[in-house]
């Protein structure tokens, strides 16, 4: 495989995403290494406890950075799954199981830097991550380039998998989400203009923001979103944006910001005297949420995966035991990976057997990958379309006065009725 020209392909100016000439050098280098030294190696070596070779699953997550509760999250559920399952039989052979965690530090050079290593170097079998849109659009284009599965288990939006045959996902996408949203507080709040809080330098609260303004006027019509105000990563003062949407009339502000955002944002609206209803998206549905933003936060609402209050089954059984191990209840990345593990662990089993080359293994699991339907994960049956998104509802959550997330209601997608 000429990993150096389909790296030089991956990284052309036009693409969106600019990376330097030093980093297209340090990545081609390292993929031209990786391919001279590994070969197209498939599983490893046997080993003393008569397994046939080691399975090797990468994980690209932000360990450390602005970010780093997400990653933890994804680093913990993926331990759990590991320790149910060290060895996979595929075939009638014993494969050992082996995680490469590679940290993406909360940004998208790292990020996609870790899929180049995973891949090329690592020889991994399949990834796991990126979690956030800005870091798993990029890293996914390498996955893709490079012929090799890939399952984002946070990822919303639509550019992670567009024309990407080797990128999957866990979550619902972006557009249905804005949807949801913009259709919930037309109906819960009988509002009629909207006002949006952005940051228009990540694809995700970007695109969000996008989505929910063309939700919002199909309904009530162009103009109808009064305020579409929008900062730069790294804002902390939000004054002049909140007095402007404060002015303008508008009945609800959404905010599809991460949560650590959310923590400062939202304060800062109650301050500036800011009393009617606060949206938010799955990027809220963090542990640290709440810690973050205490009770300026209360009382509202956000569009997310899963909820761990009254949670049934298997749901239940992975936050009990989560909570056991971490000492805190798991958010919807931690789950979200979960049910990534899952699906991956169930595309290498359908596979059949593994023939130790890596080119045709990582071939059938993807294809495996793309065949599942129905699959039953702790946040929903899902089934994944022909752009390797799946189908399957979302849950509105609203933030109690103890802080807690609770169930509101559910929204399915119309071919799911």
């Amino acid at each position: 495989m000429n990993f150096p020209k389909m790296l030089r392909a991956r990284f052309r100016p036009e693409r969106r995403r600019k990376i330097s000439k030093r980093t297209v050098f340090i990545l081609i280098f390292v993929g031209a290494v990786a391919a001279i030294l590994t070969a197209c190696a498939g599983p490893g070596g046997g080993d003393e406890a008569g397994t046939a070779g080691t399975v090797k699953i990468g994980i690209n997550a932000p360990l450390t950075g602005s970010i780093s509760k997400v990653g933890e999250g994804t680093k913990f559920a993926a331990a759990m799954w590991l320790k149910d399952n060290p060895v996979l039989e595929v075939g009638g052979k014993r494969y050992k199981v082996a995680l490469i965690i590679e940290d993406n530090e909360s940004n998208a050079e790292s990020a996609t830097k870790a899929n180049v290593k995973l891949i090329t170097q690592d020889q991994v079998l399949v990834i796991v991550g990126p979690q956030l849109s800005k870091q798993a659009v990029p890293a996914g284009g390498v996955a893709n380039d490079l012929k090799t599965p890939m399952i984002s288990p946070w990822s919303t939006n639509p550019n992670t998998t567009r024309d990407r045959p080797w990128v999957f996902r866990t979550p619902f996408l972006d557009a249905f989400q804005g949807s949801v949203l913009a259709n919930f507080a037309t109906q819960e709040f009988g509002a009629e203009q909207a006002a949006v809080l952005y940051d228009v330098a990540s694809d995700y609260p970007r695109d969000l923001a996008e989505f929910f303004k063309q939700a919002w006027e199909a309904i009530h019509g162009p103009g109808s979103v009064v305020a579409f105000e929008p900062f730069t990563t790294g804002a902390t003062d939000f004054s002049a944006q909140l007095i402007k949407i404060k002015n303008s009339g508008a009945d609800v502000l959404f905010l599809p910001q991460y949560y650590n955002e959310v923590a400062l944002i939202v304060p800062q609206a109650r301050q500036l005297g800011w009393e009617k209803p606060i949206l938010g998206s799955d990027s809220w549905g963090s542990a640290e949420l709440i810690r973050l933003c205490g009770e300026p936060c209360y009382g509202s609402f956000f569009s997310t995966h899963y909820v761990a209050k009254g949670a049934q089954g298997a749901t239940k059984a992975f936050i009990d035991r989560y909570k056991e191990k971490y000492g805190y209840v798991p958010d919807d990345v931690a789950a979200l990976t979960w049910d990534a593990m899952h699906i991956v662990k169930k595309a290498i089993l359908d596979c059949g057997k593994l023939t130790g080359e890596i080119e045709r293994d990582r071939q059938c699991v993807r294809d495996a990958m793309a065949n599942i339907k129905e699959f039953d994960g702790i946040t929903g049956k899902m089934s994944f379309n022909d752009q390797g998104d799946p189908i399957k509802c979302a849950v509105i959550v609203q933030i109690s006065d103890q802080g807690e997330f609770e169930f509101y209601k559910q929204v399915c997608p119309e071919d799911m009725k």
